[in-house]
């Protein structure tokens, strides 16, 4: 039997290359024997940091609409990746932080599945629907589609231990270098996972697997 592995994974709700490596890790960890541990990693987190880190929101979109573009090309469902309905959307582009809270939220009342859950169905809103999910509203509308309780979220949303959580995660991220995301890092050996396709994603963690048998 091959050994558990432990992958912490680093992500932003608004990262369009997340949205194309959580789906694949999702079916690889269906395969082998995983454990996902999802770190947040916000790479703007307020309107001021976005306007420092572009310049204009007119100039944030745009840029950021082209990392769409080139990762909708390599995407495995490249139909849910939506670009003309987030150019025309009438909101500036979201910072990361209010999903951040979000999903540390979910993982607060349902672990690291809750995460997940509520991860991806905040992409799924963000990438394919073109919602604000820097809108606190949008974010609990999204919980409660994601069959979350409401009152418990919304709890859970504002408390002090939610944005402590974020970051801690952040400083997890400084203590380990990650630069940069998507970030995979296998826990037991602390290799980094080249960011791929499937079969390349699950090729190295077979051989990770194979260097601890």
């Amino acid at each position: 039997m091959m050994p558990a592995l432990t992958i912490d994974f680093f992500h932003d709700v608004v990262c369009c290359w997340c949205f194309n490596i959580s789906s694949r890790m999702r079916e690889i960890s269906e395969k082998f024997d995983l454990k996902i541990r999802h770190r947040s990693f916000v790479l703007q987190d307020s309107r001021a940091e976005m306007a420092h880190r572009w310049g204009t929101p007119g100039a944030a979109r745009e840029t950021i609409l082209g990392h769409w573009a080139a990762c909708r090309q390599v995407s495995d469902q490249p139909e849910l990746i939506d670009i003309e309905a987030m150019r025309s959307a009438p909101f500036d582009y979201p910072h990361g932080l209010t999903a951040a809270l979000g999903c540390k939220a979910a993982e607060r009342l349902d672990g690291q599945q809750g995460h997940w859950r509520m991860f991806d169905h905040l992409q799924r809103a963000h990438l394919s629907q073109a919602r604000n999910i820097a809108d606190r509203e949008t974010v609990l509308q999204v919980a409660r589609d994601a069959g979350f309780e409401a009152a418990d979220f919304a709890r859970h949303l504002e408390a002090p231990e939610t944005a402590s959580a974020v970051e801690a995660d952040r400083q997890i991220a400084r203590a380990l270098q990650v630069r940069s995301i998507p970030a995979l890092i296998i826990r037991e050996t602390g290799a980094r996972l080249v960011n791929g396709p499937t079969e390349d994603l699950a090729a190295q963690i077979r051989a990770a697997q194979q260097i601890l048998a």
